[in-house]
């Protein structure tokens, strides 16, 4: 994952994000922090364009935060080195809505050398939303430069 930057002005001023990955921008853009104790907090406001045919959060941009909570939630282990998920598995407790706030945080529970565990909840206006585990993968090579 490239370095992350922060939010100076604005209602995420003092939040950070990745502005290098287009689909994750183009799909929040989502936003992280950690906490006086260290804990990561991921979130977001649910927009209209991420709801699905019948007005409920579309569980692709569910999923899609879950991932990008998985990353800004073990940035301390990957030292924002390159690293890429090999499983992602989420549990749809229950719905959002427009204008509700997403919220993520969770934990690393193993890190030992290529692979990382995660586990985390998100939750929508304080209800837990989707319970998630990850595993991600630390990678020796950089991206392709992209045509």
């Amino acid at each position: 994952m490239s370095s992350s930057i922060a939010i100076e002005t604005g209602p995420w001023a003092g939040w950070r994000t990745w502005p290098h990955d287009t689909f994750e921008s183009g799909v929040g853009p989502f936003y992280y922090r950690k906490d006086t104790d260290g804990r990561v907090v991921c979130r977001f406001v649910a927009e209209p364009r991420h709801m699905n045919g019948g007005g409920f959060m579309h569980g692709g941009c569910f999923l899609t935060f879950a991932d990008y909570s998985c990353f800004a939630i073990c940035e301390d282990v990957t030292q924002g080195g390159p690293a890429v998920t090999v499983n992602l598995s989420g549990d749809f407790l229950s719905s959002a809505q427009v204008g509700e706030t997403l919220e993520a945080t969770g934990e690393v529970t193993r890190a030992g050398g290529r692979l990382i565990y995660v586990r985390g909840l998100i939750t929508a206006n304080g209800r837990p939303a989707l319970s998630f585990t990850s595993v991600i993968t630390r990678v020796n090579r950089k991206p392709k430069e992209q045509a």
